[in-house]
C-alpha cells in the first residue's frame, strides 16, 4: 500500500522540478540579466616576476665584484670553491686566466704578485706579501633558487 504513494509522491515530485527548471529557462525572463549583473569581478594582472619573487623563486645567480683589486689580477682570478678549517689554515681553490682552478692553501703564491692570506665561508683575500694588507678579495656567486 505504500509502494504506490511513494512511487506517485515521487513522480509528482519531479514534473514540479522539470517545470521549475523550464519556467526558469523560458526564453526573455529578467533572470538572464540580473544573472549578468552577479558576474564575478575582474582580477588585477599580477606580474609574474613579482609573484615569482614573493614565493621564493627567480633568484639569478649574482657575481659580486671583487673588492679593491691590485691591477688586472683581480679580473683574471675565479673563486671555484673553498674550504675553511680556521683562520690561519683553509684552502681556495682558484682558478687563473679561465684555466682549471687548481687548490692554493693559505699562504700560498697564487699568482707571481699575490699570496692567498686567509679564507672565509664564501671568499678568498689575498694580498701582495704574506703579511701586507689585502688588496683582492674573492666571493664565491650567489646560488640561484629556481
Amino acid at each position: 500500500m505504500w509502494l504506490p504513494r511513494l512511487a506517485a509522491f515521487g513522480l509528482a515530485a519531479l514534473a514540479a522540478g522539470s517545470a521549475v527548471y523550464w519556467g526558469l529557462k523560458w526564453p526573455g525572463q529578467a533572470n538572464d540579466a540580473s544573472a549578468a549583473s552577479i558576474a564575478a569581478p575582474e582580477a588585477p594582472a599580477i606580474d609574474p616576476q613579482t609573484l615569482a619573487r614573493a614565493l621564493g623563486g627567480g633568484l639569478v645567480a649574482q657575481t659580486p665584484q671583487a673588492a679593491p683589486a691590485a691591477g688586472l689580477a683581480a679580473s683574471r682570478l675565479t673563486l671555484v670553491g673553498v674550504v675553511a678549517t680556521s683562520k690561519q689554515a683553509g684552502t681556495a681553490l682558484i682558478s687563473v686566466d679561465g684555466k682549471p682552478a687548481r687548490p692554493y692553501r693559505v699562504g700560498a703564491k697564487v699568482e707571481n704578485d699575490l699570496v692567498l692570506l686567509s679564507v672565509g665561508t664564501r671568499r678568498a683575500s689575498l694580498s701582495a706579501s704574506a703579511n701586507g694588507p689585502v688588496s683582492v678579495v674573492l666571493e664565491l656567486p650567489l646560488l640561484s633558487r629556481k
